[in-house]
């Protein structure tokens, strides 16, 4: 049922976007049709036609939801996506900002003025505007920060020096705290003047006049016991907690762990400083899968659909150049055995069989290790046994994949002896790839790097070179 929800969700998307794309083409077509026309009052008739045509389009996008209308803007070219931009930015633009990717975002934000970048950012929440702080200019943040009050500037300010990723940059300030020495009916009626609860909200926080955080009063429990109970009859003093220095992962896994909504954030005194909410945690845990994703893939940020062709040269160019070179030495492994291939052909056409299935290997044992470092499943007492258990798995895929390999090349060549060559090469490269898997990993996360950006890369040149050299080596020792 839920995939059925979200297939309509993602088709109801699909349309919105191509309507507008239908739209975009309207207003071209027509546009260049007036533009051409000679006619009385030319520039006037001009004017109210793009107008209509306009018109039209802004009415469709009034009715989107803001998340949508960002991923239709990152699905525009660039002058389409500035037209579309225009049309909203006035009403919408700070909710829309926050949901476009970075690198869109950053196109936005070069279109607008100071005025119309302080008219966006004033419309959003506290914790929102740290969340763009980083990319406005600095004139208009100093700006920004004029215009807040004391409360604001400082909540603002207190965001902003937090490092990223942690629990400090995604807490919000919007939440509803009470004490615990009032009654559930005083609760009650404190939360009917309120009239809205902060987005999220599943729980009350309790908090003493110093705003010393004691517990949480959720809202199933206020609903249900008598009004005439105390808050602190009924509150739960022990609590999942988050410190503004926790790392937003670990956070993220707690979310996930315990089936939060929403949980308090507090300092090492015990005060109540914020709140995490299960919407931030979800964008946190999207958005680091999507670097991830492309960190694996060997680029460095995340791209623009549409930017310049130079700008993705230059995000892309790094970890090309470093398979370049790992490239060149894998060849240089095949020239150091020219002789042994001129005299025996069949290894050319068998040793891509021995780098790729050890590359195949290799990543997907990466890919294990990434996420487990990713989970904090790994430490010091497990690693042996997680070494030796990747060995073990390596040398029974070597044992079967090497054997039909090797019976195959026995039956293709005639040769009993290459077929076993072919099995002590994959065998001897699966354990090369589940070793490396393992190693390249924990080894960059000891030293404070990501283990996923570029860990492909390096397993890939290791279990071709690597491969290349077992295989050769091997055939020439024993063939040759």
């Amino acid at each position: 049922m839920a995939e059925t929800e979200q297939t309509k969700v993602q088709e109801s998307v699909q349309e919105s976007l191509q309507q507008v794309i239908d739209l975009l083409q309207k207003h071209q077509l027509v546009e260049e049709l007036v533009h051409k026309q000679d006619m009385p009052r030319h520039d006037l008739i001009e004017s109210l036609v793009h107008k209509q045509n306009l018109t039209t389009l802004q009415k469709k996008l009034d009715e989107l939801h803001s998340a949508d209308v960002a991923y239709i803007l990152e699905a525009l070219p660039l002058e389409q996506r500035l037209l579309v931009w225009d049309l909203v930015k006035v009403e919408r633009g700070g909710d829309i900002l926050l949901e476009v990717s970075d690198a869109v975002r950053e196109s936005l934000i070069a279109s607008m003025d100071r005025h119309e970048l302080l008219a966006a950012a004033e419309q959003l929440d506290t914790d929102e505007i740290a969340d763009l702080a980083p990319d406005l200019p600095h004139d208009v943040m100093s700006e920004l920060l004029e215009s807040l009050d004391s409360q604001n500037r400082a909540r603002l300010q207190s965001a902003m020096s937090f490092p990223e990723d942690t629990v400090g940059s995604l807490m919000d300030f919007d939440m509803v705290t009470i004490r615990d020495d009032i009654t559930l009916e005083v609760v009650l009626r404190y939360l009917r003047r309120l009239g809205e609860l902060p987005g999220h909200t599943d729980k009350l926080f309790v908090v003493d006049r110093d705003d010393n955080f004691k517990g949480i009063l959720s809202l199933k429990r206020l609903l249900t016991h008598d009004p005439e109970v105390s808050v602190a009859a009924v509150m739960a003093e022990e609590a999942v907690t988050f410190h503004p220095d926790d790392e937003a992962d670990e956070a993220a896994q707690a979310f996930e762990r315990y089936d939060l909504v929403s949980a308090p954030v507090v300092d090492k005194n015990s005060k109540l400083v914020g709140r995490l909410t299960v919407d931030v945690m979800m964008d946190f845990i999207r958005e680091e899968t999507d670097n991830e994703a492309l960190s694996i893939a060997g680029l460095r940020e995340e791209e623009d659909l549409f930017a310049t062709a130079w700008r993705s040269i230059q995000n892309r160019w790094t970890w090309l150049a470093i398979n370049l070179v790992t490239a060149f030495i894998a060849s240089r492994v095949i020239g150091v055995f020219e002789g042994s291939i001129e005299k025996i052909v069949a290894l050319a056409a068998l040793m891509p069989i021995v780098a790729g299935i050890g590359g195949n290997s290799g990543n997907q044992t990466l890919t294990m290790i990434v996420r487990a470092l990713a989970l904090g499943q790994i430490h010091s007492d497990n690693v042996r046994k997680l070494f030796l258990k990747e060995l073990k798995v390596s040398l029974v895929n070597g044992l079967i994949w090497g054997g039909i390999i090797g019976l195959v090349a026995w039956l293709l060549y005639h040769s009993p002896a290459l077929g076993v060559v072919m099995i002590g090469a994959i065998m001897l490269n699966l354990l090369l790839a589940a070793l490396m898997g393992v190693m390249i990993p924990i080894f960059m996360h000891k030293l404070g790097r990501d283990p996923a950006v570029g860990s492909s890369v390096m397993i890939t040149a290791v279990t071709d070179s690597g491969g290349f050299f077992i295989f050769l080596g091997l055939a020439t020792i024993f063939l040759i």
